[in-house]
This record gives C-alpha cells, structure tokens and sequence, in this order.
C-alpha cells in the first residue's frame, strides 16, 4: 500500500505550513494539496482524491464543518479530521461526518497516525 495521500486546509499559511511539517515528519503520509476555504477544499478535493482532508473548523465562506459534511457525501469520500484551536467541546461537529477532531497544539505524528488508524475499518 501507498502513502496516505493528505489534503491540508486552512486559511491561515502559519497553519497549513505546520500540519504539512507534521504530515511530512509522519512516515507513510505525504501531503499532496491545500486550500484555503472550505469551497475550495471540495473542488481540490475531486481532482486530488486524498485519502485524508486535515480541515480546520474556522473557514471563511462555507465552515470545515460543512465542508466536510459535503465532501463525506461524496463517492470515494476521503477520511475527514478536523482542526481548530479551539477545545473540543467548543466546537459543534456532531453529525458532520468528521472521523475525529484534534486540537491544533496537540496536533502531531502521533495524533495524525491515530486519527488514521481509528478512521478505517476493522480487518478481519
């Protein structure tokens, strides 16, 4: 199996510069897109196809939320996490189809391979 194919997005270059350093430090991840806003996301979304969408929660225009209820409704939907810096019980992402949520500080290799490796389904 190939690297985990990683879309970054955040309106913030501090922000998307930071979790390509983690996706880049984290073996068997590389980044292969980013955007800026949530519309954005859907559109690099279809023509990349990741496996994985690091979306921030705070986006203008549409919010990560929505976003990734839209691209998780999608044929092929990648494994969506979102990120703020907020804490979580801040941010309301039930229901949105996000496999899980990570605040930015803690955001790390190790935190990036257990969102992957709770996102995918149980092997027999």
């Amino acid at each position: 199996m190939g690297d985990v194919r990683v879309l970054v997005v955040d309106d913030r270059e501090p922000y998307r510069r930071a979790m390509a350093a983690v996706v880049g430090a984290t073996d068997g991840f590389v980044v292969v897109g980013s955007a800026t806003t949530g519309e954005e996301s859907l559109v690099v979304a279809d023509e990349l196809r990741p496996d994985l969408v690091l979306m921030d929660v705070n986006l203008p225009g549409i919010d990560g939320v929505e976003a990734t209820r839209e691209l998780v409704a999608r044929p092929h939907a990648p494994v969506v996490v979102l990120l703020s810096t907020y804490d979580e019980d801040q941010v309301d992402a039930a229901g949105c189809g996000a496999a899980s949520y990570v605040p930015k500080a803690a955001f790390g290799p190790d935190r990036l391979r257990a969102a992957w490796a709770e996102a995918q389904p149980p092997h027999d």
